[in-house]
């Protein structure tokens, strides 16, 4: 009883390890068998993608030649550039810095303008209308809708001819840009135009605009604040508040000799702006090889999806199974 029982344990673990075995060694074959599909596979769509080079080729040279057609048809844009820093006027505002309360208690602003005041005129759109206006700009932005020779807009209609509106979003969306370097404590104004020349004489007179600007403003303020303040002082006896009048108006008539006697009140001129010689836009190299990249991988695309349409019509088989 003792050797059959034997006999059988030793045939049943010899069964177990022969499943076991077989177990092992099909798993395997199954996994190198989809290696095997998948290595085909590739080696397939590599040999789809070289057969079918002259197509990726003729795509990628139609983009290429689309691409060189455009870039050398756009209308070339020219950007000049105006780096600028904030005037500082320390005699003027120290004194204004330091009598502000006294100010404000005598019910007059002083000024306590900065270079952000500065850079936010830059960036608005009224000084870039004021600037329009008075350049005469609107026929020169509105070129292909103004008739130079009758001197008015082609279209009598109102709703199609150009206003003050679009004149303004268009400078300031197209044509200004204005940046600021904190670490140099720059400005620069940048004019984009189509003719290299008048993008350098709109830059420069764009600062000149805005110095002008800033300028009869300070002015304009300063004489009232000095009318006031003449006002005010015959009408105290008090003799500490003559006093602070006095100050005032001593600040105050300091800012009427500088807007007075400096054409660049609120803005110091480092680099003018100079004729350009290369455009700014477009950029042709730049175009034609994204066109490239674009049109080869088009052209790759339509192979595969050739290929792959191909692979599943060779799959079915007759009837359906």
């Amino acid at each position: 009883m003792d050797n059959s029982s034997q006999d059988s344990v030793d045939r049943r673990e010899a069964g177990e390890k022969m499943a076991g075995d077989r177990l092992v060694y099909v798993l395997p074959q199954e996994l190198m068998a989809g290696r095997r599909e998948e290595e085909i596979d590739l080696l397939g769509l590599a040999a789809t993608l070289w057969r079918r080079k002259w197509m990726i080729s003729i795509i990628t040279g139609v983009f290429v030649v689309i691409a060189v057609i455009y870039s050398l048809l756009a209308t070339e844009w020219y950007r000049a550039e105006v780096v600028l820093m904030p005037a500082k006027d320390g005699g003027a505002a120290g004194i204004a810095g330091r009598l502000s309360g006294l100010a404000a208690l005598a019910g007059i602003d002083i000024g306590s303008s900065s270079s952000n005041d500065g850079l936010a005129v830059l960036k608005s759109r009224a000084i870039a209308e004021s600037f329009i206006e008075e350049l005469g700009l609107l026929p020169i932005l509105y070129s292909e809708q103004w008739d130079p020779e009758a001197k008015r807009w082609r279209s009598n209609a109102p709703d199609e001819q150009p206003d003050m509106r679009d004149a303004v979003q268009y400078f300031d969306k197209t044509i200004r840009t204005v940046s600021e370097d904190p670490a140099m404590g720059t400005i620069t104004v940048a004019i984009q135009w189509t003719d290299p020349e008048l993008a350098a004489s709109w830059a420069n007179a764009f600062v000149s605009h805005v110095n002008e600007h800033m300028r009869l403003r300070a002015l304009s303020e300063a004489e009232a604040n000095v009318t006031y303040l003449k006002t005010a002082l015959s009408e105290t006896s008090v003799l500490t508040l003559q006093e602070a009048i006095s100050r005032i108006m001593e600040s105050e008539m300091q800012k009427l000799m500088l807007a007075r006697g400096n054409d660049e009140f609120a803005f110091r001129v480092i680099d003018r702006a100079v004729v350009p010689k290369q455009r700014f836009k477009p950029h042709r190299t730049l175009i034609v090889l994204l066109a490239a990249v674009l049109g080869g991988m088009l052209a790759s695309f339509v192979v595969l999806i050739r290929y792959l349409a191909e692979i599943q019509k060779s799959s079915v088989r007759p009837g359906g199974y």
